[in-house]
């Protein structure tokens, strides 16, 4: 019997894991001796031991001819997945790279090699079906789109949360194990905590105060805390900032009052809560999942971060501050520019290198030249977490070649021609690039593999194999030949290239991560002492301390400023101020979360499933009685319609429904998911609708309608 030391990977909230294993695995507990984590776990973390060892994982490759399933070797799998690329040329191949990418070091470190290799611009993932709107707006004011300020929890005084619940989903864009904890410790503090949000959430019942707010509606909000922000003169700009006038100039018709009619919240609210944020000595503003995957989801972004400017508290102690985190490469200075390309159907800009999985379908289903006929996913299930999903399930039938790398057979790999199951998540190192840029403490740590490769290849490998594949070197190429590639370039950008033999690692991955290390903030060389070596001495995970003012050195845009008034955003708020006299539908519908899933990939076990985690079409009892409903209602959109079980309850606002993500299992052979099908949301979500700065699709303010069964 031993104790492996790891951080979760279920989430955002990387919190450290103590796993007892004994041939398998017996037990796992929060690990009380991360300094971050601090012994905090959920039940998701709980039941890792149990997913790892899902009887429902794929556990070979598989291959399907004549419409069957074959299980084969992994070189007959490689050699399929070269002869079906090679007869496809690269303009009419795509990728989608699914949200567990961001949680393995294999998604993070090979997936912009393969999209290199594949030759393509059909790039689509998670990002624009989640929080693209955030990566746009920061690329815009502070000149790179992850460059993203994050609330101080653990000093600020004043905290404005909109369209997020940590309670259920553990953080977002802001890494902090233990939320609920620290919101806790917030107010005993005798700071204060408001919740925005169209349902009472389990977040909002913790908060000094709820304010229920219309779907979709969050820019309004912002808009009026800004107007009066300005109009009482309650500004103090403490960073370097470009726009201030022009922000007040193009403010003026969101008033209070004029915001107050769309969004919602009483006039007096608006002014109320500007007056508190800017009277707290240290106050944030944070927005998440519910304000990005809105009509303005980037106007929304925008003005949160424009509220935390004017109020002072960007880059200040307490306030929205930017992570230092250890793997952060230089930035150079170069305006940041969207629509560099656009979709071919449809004409929407690409965004970070990628078009919005909203249009999809789109290019797969229309002939011409350029039209996607080979797709590769990786890490996703897009059927069920995409705009209008039952659309995308009958074009995915029409490609002519599609490989899937996921543990599943489930509602997207099934019209795969080749699935390439990676290890057990046991099986494989971790390191957390992506989520500890947005952590609220600067940490680092490292989970080495708990268990042996049973001789199957590591994710690192396979997508390294599919990467030489797509750019034509075969499937019996070498994968480590694309890590020498990437280290010798890192390298020499830095200046560096004599040093490759002092990096260490059992695997291409590992020395990568040690040459980001080494060359990071806090490397030793970089004048610190940090390395992987380092990190493995500490299995624990190391503190690198609270979140430091970055201004003006992290900041990337041309001028050297913060912009407060981006052209593309003035231009957008004309829409928003179209908006003001727009009638609001009788119904709309918004997502859910819950804590014991994540996505649609933990619907497979058991102790996850049941209780509150239940696909059912929350609703007001007032709205129950007036349409006269019974156990189940229909509900239509535009997109299609769902006949649901409701759950009345009086956490929601009247005229707003909610139905969880990530449901909708159909045909799947995961025997627990199965049993507890539920129904796909994205089958009433219309994939014609996107935030149009970013591309993100509209998850949220949905309109539907509502009639008895």
């Amino acid at each position: 019997m031993e104790t492996a030391y790891r951080t979760c990977p279920l989430c955002e909230a990387v919190c450290g894991l103590a796993i007892t294993i004994d041939g398998r695995v017996t037990d796992v507990r929060g690990d009380r001796d991360d300094p971050f984590s601090k012994g905090y776990i959920c039940p998701k973390g709980a039941t890792l031991g149990r997913l790892d060892e899902d009887p429902d994982r794929l556990q070979a490759p598989l291959v399907r001819r004549d419409g069957e399933w074959h299980t084969v070797s992994w070189p007959e799998a490689f050699a399929a997945v070269e002869e079906g690329l090679s007869r496809i040329p690269g303009p009419e191949r795509a990728v989608y790279l699914g949200n567990p990418n961001a949680h393995t070091m294999a998604g993070a470190l090979y997936g912009a090699p393969l999209i290199r290799a594949l030759g393509t611009r059909n790039v689509f993932s998670a990002s624009t079906a989640d929080q693209m709107p955030k990566h746009v707006a920061c690329g815009l004011m502070f000149g790179h789109p992850l460059t993203i300020p994050v609330p101080d929890l653990d000093r600020t005084g004043y905290l404005l949360m909109l369209g997020a619940n940590p309670l259920e989903s553990n953080g977002s864009l802001c890494t902090a194990p233990d939320f609920p904890g620290r919101l806790k410790a917030l107010r005993r503090r005798g700071g204060r905590f408001v919740v925005v949000d169209p349902r009472h959430t389990r977040t909002a019942a913790l908060a000094d105060e709820h304010v229920f707010i219309r779907p979709g509606a969050d820019a309004y909000l912002l808009a009026g805390i800004v107007h009066t922000l300005l109009a009482e003169d309650l500004v103090t700009v403490t960073v370097p900032a470009n726009g201030l006038t022009e922000v007040a100039e193009a403010i003026g018709p969101f008033s209070p009052d004029a915001c107050a009619s769309v969004c919602g919240v009483p006039a007096e609210v608006i002014v109320r809560l500007a007056r508190e944020l800017a009277a707290a000595p240290t106050a944030a503003v944070y927005a998440r999942i519910g304000t990005c995957t809105a009509e303005f989801g980037t106007l929304a972004q925008w003005l949160v971060d424009v509220v935390n400017v004017l109020t002072g508290n960007l880059d200040r102690p307490g306030g929205a501050m930017f992570p230092r985190p250890a793997t952060e490469a230089p930035r150079r200075r170069k305006p940041y520019r969207t629509g560099r390309w656009h979709s071919r159907v449809r004409g929407l800009p690409e965004a970070n290198g990628e078009l919005p999985v909203a249009t999809l379908a789109d290019e797969i289903e229309t002939p011409g030249d350029g039209r996607v006929r080979a797709l590769i996913t990786v890490a996703g299930n897009p059927v069920l977490s995409t705009p209008n999903g039952t659309r995308l399930d009958r074009a995915l039938g029409e490609l002519e070649f599609m490989v899937s790398v996921d543990p599943y057979l489930n509602e997207t790999t099934r019209h795969a021609d080749v699935i390439l199951p990676p290890p057990r998540i046991l099986q494989s190192g971790h390191y957390d690039f992506a989520l500890l840029a947005f952590a609220v403490r600067n940490y680092a740590r490292y989970s080495p593999p708990v268990l042996p490769l049973d001789g199957s290849p590591s994710e690192a490998e396979i997508l390294a194999r599919l990467a030489m594949i797509a750019s034509g070197q075969g499937a019996d190429a070498d994968p480590a030949l694309l890590d020498e590639l990437v280290l010798d370039q890192m390298l020499r950008e830095h200046g560096r290239p004599d040093l490759r033999a002092s990096l260490e690692g059992a695997n291409g991955a590992e020395l990568r991560l040690d040459a980001m290390l080494r060359l990071g903030p806090y490397g030793e060389w970089n004048g610190g002492d940090l390395s992987l070596p380092m990190l493995l001495r500490h299995p624990h995970g190391i503190d690198l301390g609270p979140l430091e003012p970055r201004l003006p050195g992290n900041l990337s845009t041309a001028s050297g400023l913060v912009e407060l008034a981006p052209a593309p955003l003035l231009d957008d708020l004309v829409r928003l101020r179209d908006g003001l006299e727009r009638r609001t539908p009788d119904f709309v519908l918004i997502g859910r979360r819950h804590l014991r899933s994540n996505n649609s990939w933990l619907h497979n076990m058991g102790p996850l499933v049941g209780g509150s985690n239940r696909c059912t079409l929350q609703i007001n009892p007032a709205d129950v009685a007036r349409l006269g409903l019974g156990d189940k209602a229909l509900v239509r959109s535009v997109a299609g319609e769902l006949a649901v079980p409701l759950e009345p309850t009086d956490s929601i606002m009247p005229g707003v429904v909610s139905l969880p993500h990530g449901w909708g299992h159909d045909g799947t052979p995961q025997a627990v998911a199965a049993r507890n099908a539920g129904v796909n949301v994205n089958a009433l979500t219309d994939e014609t609708v996107v935030d149009p700065l970013s591309g993100n699709a509209v998850f949220n303010g949905v309109p539907v309608i509502i009639t008895p069964v």
